[in-house]
């Protein structure tokens, strides 16, 4: 009398050992996606928060309709007016030929400013000037 047993019909038997058998598998997969977000989590490199960053710079159509207006006075100080660039677009989109001339562009300006002798001596304060410069042909530009 110390141990009654509880009978359990077969099918309620069935059903409890199929629920029991879908939550170790549902725990699997769980355990098996965490994984993977976490190597890929891994994978990334960590840049912090570019928030900041990318509400300090200006839009690329805010440059663009600058330049236009600057180029419609002549005046050749403004963000290269006298040339056409065809209009940025998706990276992913791009052919390989474009893909590979934004690649050769940028690695010449790189090399360029690694020979620099200012930048060499003084990395922060060249890069530094060059924004300041950047920003005193904006404001020359600006019709404002």
């Amino acid at each position: 009398m110390a141990e009654e047993k509880i009978l359990i019909p077969k099918k309620e038997k069935a059903k409890q050992r199929r629920e029991r058998w879908l939550q170790k598998i549902e725990a699997l997969t769980l355990a098996q996606q965490a994984k993977k977000a976490q190597a890929k989590r891994r994978a990334t490199p960590v840049v912090g928060d570019l928030k900041p960053l990318v509400d300090a710079l200006p839009e690329l159509s805010e440059l663009t309709a600058v330049c236009k207006s600057v180029a419609s006075r002549k005046q050749p100080s403004c963000l290269g007016s006298g040339k056409k660039k065809p209009e940025p677009t998706d990276y992913r989109k791009m052919k390989s030929a474009q893909k590979r001339k934004i690649i050769e562009e940028e690695m010449s300006r790189v090399q360029e400013l690694l020979r620099n002798p200012s930048y060499k001596a003084n990395p922060l304060a060249a890069v530094g000037e060059h924004l300041l410069k950047r920003m005193k042909e904006e404001q020359e530009c600006d019709p404002k």
